[in-house]
């Protein structure tokens, strides 16, 4: 009896992990808009993890698991702004939500940039895309990556920037094309 119960609760948190490692990013995304500091945003995320596995029983499986979580990262999102001092003075009951609403008008322009983006890094010369890939997948800060590089702080700055505009008018000029066709 208990040995079923186990296998039931192993296969009801492998089909969590399953459903919340698919919607990660999307819910990363759609808290970015609410709270655009990188490590806040995945504090958030991480807080709605914990909230949707303490709620996964009432999950209707019938329906689609991103929107349901993304219910939950909304309401995570709102009392974390609450809890910010800085954010206070400008917080309206519905601030959180015009944000978020924003954040869904522009999706399918952002997703076709996002796939722009993937083409523009892989053009990259190996330096930048390797400086792009610690600053910004591997998160190495700017020291870090200066002490990495053997180059200065002042110099990854700049690189960074360089390069990221370069991103940017690759990404311009690869949205121009496209329409053009």
């Amino acid at each position: 009896m208990a040995g079923d119960a186990a296998r039931r609760d192993d296969r009801s948190q492998e089909r969590f992990l399953r459903l919340f490692l698919a919607s990660e990013r999307e819910l990363l995304r759609y808290v970015a808009a609410v709270a655009p500091n990188a490590d806040d945003a995945r504090e958030i995320v991480q807080d709605t993890a914990v909230a949707l596995w303490e709620k996964f029983d009432q999950y209707d499986a019938s329906r689609p698991f991103t929107p349901w979580a993304c219910r939950f990262a909304l309401n995570i999102s709102k009392q974390w702004l609450a809890r910010q001092k800085r954010w206070r003075a400008i917080l309206s009951d519905d601030l959180a939500g015009q944000l978020v609403r924003r954040r869904m008008e522009l999706e399918a322009d952002i997703d076709h940039r996002l796939r722009h983006l993937q083409g523009c890094l892989e053009k990259l010369p190996a330096p930048q895309r390797q400086l792009v890939d610690g600053y910004y997948s591997r998160q190495i800060g700017i020291d870090g990556l200066a002490a990495e590089t053997r180059r200065s702080a002042e110099a990854i700055y700049k690189a960074l920037q360089r390069t990221r505009h370069m991103l940017q008018k690759c990404i311009e000029q690869a949205v121009r094309e496209e329409m053009a066709t």
